[in-house]
């Protein structure tokens, strides 16, 4: 679905990126894994044409827009153009997750810049690079939790907390995947968010079992769950899809 189109993942050597990358690279596509950590991004790359698929490991911090700069251009020397830029990195501090009472104003502002601020630097590099080519597409990593007050009783008998910085970050890039679509939408930049419910990353028994009481059938989603929504967004199937939101999560937001 894909075919040659060349994808840069950020955050593309961590959990979902991984997979994100995987996916672009079997649907035909050629994936930049675009990390800070340009070991791990090598390594996912190299994974990836062991199984004779297309990869390009790149450096890239999000919160840096000479970082992004040179990574458009480096990446677009050599592979001829970028089609796409799927906005996944997830920057935070040491002090990330805290319970509300516990989190500090500095912590909050931190958190809150590095996250939405380094979505919308992303977002407003690409979209001035895809409008000087004629189009492209950007799809950023928002939540559940930027669509609906969290749902704290799934978190009791547990030690984990819905952070409040994580709430505001993709209420936050919710609206600004509806700027940018606005924004750019004649000049050919299509803007679009995907939704995850939970995803299963070794949450405690307690919790898995409370969150499956509000889904359909599954509860928490594996990260290959997002996937077919992905590959979706990405290719021309949703050619004329922009400013919208995907929820995948079996039902939690219902």
């Amino acid at each position: 679905m894909l075919d040659d189109n060349v994808v840069v993942i950020t955050g593309g050597a961590g959990l979902l990126g991984r997979r994100f990358a995987a996916a672009v690279a079997r649907a035909g596509g050629i994936a930049v894994i675009a990390d800070r950590d340009l070991v791990a991004a090598t390594k996912v790359a190299r994974g990836l044409e062991a199984e004779g698929l297309q990869a390009v490991a790149a450096l890239l911090d999000i919160t840096d827009q000479k970082s992004i700069a040179a990574m458009i251009a480096d990446v677009d020397a050599s592979c001829g153009r970028i089609h796409a830029v799927v906005n996944n990195a997830y920057p935070r501090n040491a002090n990330y997750g805290r319970k509300l009472e516990d989190v500090t104003y500095a912590d909050f502002c931190e958190n809150v810049g590095l996250h939405a601020g380094g979505y919308f630097l992303v977002s407003q590099c690409f979209a001035e690079y895809f409008k000087a080519r004629g189009g492209g597409n950007i799809v950023n990593m928002a939540s559940i939790y930027g669509v609906i007050p969290p749902k704290f009783e799934v978190y009791d008998d547990t030690q984990m907390t819905m952070p409040v910085e994580y709430a505001a970050i993709k209420s936050a890039i919710l609206h600004l995947t509806r700027y940018f679509a606005q924004y750019f939408k004649s000049d050919g930049v299509r803007v679009n968010a995907l939704s995850p419910g939970g995803i299963l990353d070794r949450q405690p028994a307690a919790f898995l079992q409370s969150y499956r009481e509000h889904c359909g059938t599954k509860g928490m989603l594996d990260p290959d769950d997002m996937i077919g929504a992905l590959v979706f967004l990405l290719s021309d199937a949703s050619r004329y899809v922009t400013g919208q939101n995907l929820i995948v999560d079996d039902g939690f937001t219902l």
